[in-house]
Parts: C-alpha cells; sequence; structure tokens
C-alpha cells in the first residue's frame, strides 16, 4: 500500500481532532492508514482522507490498558509491515509518549517517523519536534505531519464524512437546540440538575430542545429532559453517525469538554462549551467553530482531574444557569456556522 501511517490511541474527540492532518496526509502522502485504539473507531471511519482503518488496544495510553500481550504487539507490527508505509506520524497530546509506538513501527520497518517527544529518542524517531506548549490538539497533530513535508489544505476546520441515512426518524425538523450533558470523564460535567434547568429555561423560551447522550446515559438523559416531558431525549438511540446528523441539524450545541463537542466542530454549529479547565481550554476547546467558552476561575485549574476532589465542583457547578442560557441566545442571534478563519471566537465566563 505504502503512502503514510498515522497513529492516535485515545478517545473519539481525539481522533476527530486528526482530521486536518489526516486531510493533509492524503493531499501530500499517498494512501492514508489511520491506527486507532478502540474508542476511536467510530471517528475513524468517519474522516475524510482515511483509506484503511487499523484497531491497537494500546497499554500506554489507552484510559482502560490492558496488559501488554507479546502476541498482540506481534501481530501489530506485522500488520504494519505488511502495509509498508513509506512514512508515518505518531500524534498524541503532551502527557503521551510516542517512544514504545515508535519502536513497533521502527520494528515493522516504517523508514521515516515523526512525533512530539519531550524524551530523548535515539534512532527510534527521524524527526524529533519539541513541545510546543499551550497550542490546540489540532495544530500540534499539524506541526507533525509538515515534519513529514505533508502540507494541509486552505480550510483550518475539522470535518467528517455525513450519513444523512443515519438521521434518527424522531429527530424534528425545523429548528432546535442540542443539549448533550454527559461527558467522558465526571470533573468535566456540568451536574445533571443544572442542565435540567437550562432545558427547562431554553424550552421556556420558545425553543426545541434534543437531549443527547450514550447508551450508558440514558438515565441521565431522563433527568435532562424531564423523561421527555420538556425536551425530546434521544439518549442512547443513535451510533456516532446518527449524533453527527443530530448536531448538524442543530442552531447551538451545549456541551461541555467531550467528544460530541469535536463531532459538533466537525460539522461546523456553533458550540456553548462547559469547559471545566481540568486542561488548557487552549489544547482542547471546540476547533474553528463560533463559540462561547463558559467557565468560573479557579486556582486548582489544570488539575487534570477525572473526578473533582473539590466539594461542590466549583468551576462548573457555580456556573448560573442564566449564563448558559444568555450564551445560547447570543450565538442564536450571531451568524449561521459558516466558514471560520480563526479559532478564536470564544467568550469566556
Amino acid at each position: 500500500m505504502s503512502g503514510t501511517l498515522l497513529t492516535r490511541l485515545d478517545s473519539l474527540g481525539d481522533v476527530l481532532l486528526t482530521g486536518p492532518a489526516v486531510r493533509a496526509a492524503a493531499r501530500t502522502g499517498g494512501p492514508v492508514t489511520l491506527v486507532v485504539g478502540p474508542r476511536g473507531v467510530p471517528a475513524a471511519r468517519m474522516l475524510p482522507g482515511v483509506d484503511e482503518v487499523v484497531v491497537f488496544h494500546t497499554p500506554w495510553i489507552d484510559a482502560t490498558p490492558g496488559p501488554v500481550d507479546r502476541a498482540g504487539m506481534d501481530d501489530l507490527v506485522a500488520r504494519i509491515a505488511a502495509i509498508a508505509p513509506d512514512r508515518a506520524a505518531i500524534l498524541g497530546s503532551f502527557h503521551q509518549s510516542p517512544l514504545p509506538t515508535a519502536l513497533l513501527l521502527r520494528l515493522a520497518g516504517v523508514p521515516e517517523i515523526a512525533a512530539v517527544s519531550v524524551d530523548y529518542p535515539g534512532t527510534l524517531l527521524d524527526h524529533r519536534l519539541r513541545d510546543p506548549g499551550d497550542v490546540h490538539e489540532v495544530e500540534r497533530s499539524l506541526l507533525v505531519v509538515r515534519a513529514l513535508g505533508l502540507e494541509p489544505d486552505d480550510d483550518p476546520r475539522m470535518a467528517v464524512r455525513r450519513d444523512p441515512a443515519a438521521r434518527p426518524d424522531a429527530l424534528p425538523d425545523g429548528d432546535y437546540v442540542v443539549v448533550h450533558p454527559g461527558a467522558s470523564v465526571p470533573a468535566r460535567a456540568w451536574a445533571p440538575e443544572r442542565h435540567r434547568d437550562l432545558v427547562r429555561a431554553l424550552a421556556d423560551r420558545g425553543h426545541r430542545v434534543v437531549v443527547t447522550g450514550g447508551p450508558d446515559e440514558t438515565a441521565l438523559t431522563a433527568v435532562v429532559s424531564d423523561d421527555g416531558a420538556t425536551a425530546l431525549d434521544l439518549g442512547g438511540r443513535t451510533d456516532v453517525p446518527g449524533m453527527a446528523e443530530i448536531l448538524a441539524g442543530a442552531r447551538v450545541v451545549v456541551v461541555g469538554n467531550t467528544g460530541p463537542a469535536h463531532l459538533a466542530a466537525a460539522v461546523r454549529v456553533p458550540i456553548v462549551s462547559l469547559f471545566a479547565p481540568t486542561v488548557p481550554a487552549a489544547r482542547w476547546r471546540p476547533w474553528a467553530v463560533p463559540q462561547e467558552l463558559l467557565h468560573l476561575p479557579v486556582p486548582c485549574a489544570g488539575c487534570r482531574a477525572t473526578t473533582c476532589p473539590v466539594p461542590g465542583h466549583p468551576c462548573l457547578d457555580d456556573l448560573p444557569v442564566d449564563e448558559v442560557v444568555a450564551a445560547t441566545e447570543r450565538l442564536l442571534r450571531g451568524p449561521a456556522a459558516g466558514p471560520a478563519t480563526s479559532p478564536d471566537l470564544e467568550v469566556t465566563r
């Protein structure tokens, strides 16, 4: 096959953020193979430019790692050797080491490898990039593929392949606002009661509201939607392509720092981002869409906690519902999500 191999081995949102880098590789580097973890598979299959998806459950990156298994490592090396890529870009965040992945790529015979690495790589990397600091994950990935001579197109935004047939039959025609109350980790989620009060307030203002969530979030979406009395509850009733269709039809999406936020950005919808500052917004906020970035300043910002250790979760749960309503109304009054030349369309409250 040859071409370019890229790796992004963590979650759905992380894989979505590689989209511009994938397009750069497809544009100038031949066929593209994307190696992802199990949670990133639905996103990988939706990214324009991906020709082949390889799934690998990575013990040194995945949030629920399994044991190191020699047979699994040997299988990955054999699969990559059979693909025989001309080059590889290891894409990941500042807290993830690329070197174990680079070792496997070297064993597979990949001749040119690039990654950001704070550690001495020896001969594992041909292009070792220094950590660029607080740049967005999209920009971080583009830096790596550029080191391989792969140049992006002129559109900086994210994108996904759409499937209109995945649109849920229950989804209403016309205007609606999406509220997605779940998050990948508890410390990034606004309280369920806050979401419920937001839905009620939006409904009182005449807005139709759709509440979304994954299969494991149906109890949460039932609470937030008042058991479907105040909003349409689609929790657990769609897959990722269907979620993309729901989000694409919305005028505004209210969501935390979680995968569906990046899916909303990929379908280019304005976002009210309830962004818990457990990680830097400069790296992880929605990319290149109109947005309102909301949280309260706290001294523990940057904690990277999965469960907030501070009573009351003040960075998010002290955020008043009327602030979120006002942010939603501002975006509803503003221009539709069209071409964005900068990701810097945000208001921090």
